[in-house]
């Protein structure tokens, strides 16, 4: 491994759950880690209805709770978005940016995704920054191409 990099095993729900699906993160966190040596980290990252309750339920675990995603801007009338502090204020560690259907079905670009992780890092958060493939790509096999 890498000096100062940090292995990072990471759970997305997307637009999945509500709070009945929290019962899961319990026993996801005191479960979780016995398969995992002391140097990985854990990560969920929840709809952000769901973050607070996570985060809480998660504070007594070492998994992390993350954000789905955040804006570029850190306020502003900006209907329905949610910002890297709000993250931060409801619990989450992590926020994950850049995701294919983002970048596919919102049109963003890599000026957008920069953006947004350096609204998370201004906000305290750590970025993780998706690279990957569409859906399309990875169900063709086309990953590597």
């Amino acid at each position: 491994m890498t000096p100062g990099i940090r292995p990072l095993v990471a759970g997305n729900w997307k637009m999945n759950g509500t709070s009945a699906s929290l019962n899961e993160l319990r026993m996801i966190g005191n479960g979780f880690m016995s398969g995992l040596d002391a140097e990985t980290e854990a990560l969920v990252c929840v709809p952000a209805t769901l973050l607070a309750h996570a985060a809480e339920i998660l504070s007594r675990t070492p998994v992390h709770a993350g954000g789905e995603d955040c804006h570029t801007k850190e306020s502003g009338a900006y209907t329905g978005c949610i910002s890297a502090e709000m993250l931060r204020d409801a619990g989450a560690s992590h926020v994950i940016v850049g995701h294919s259907e983002c970048r596919e079905q919102r049109g963003e670009d890599d000026a957008t995704v920069q953006a947004k992780a350096s609204a998370a890092w201004r906000a305290g958060l750590v970025a993780i920054i998706c690279v990957g493939e569409t859906h399309e790509q990875r169900e063709a096999g086309a990953t590597l191409d």
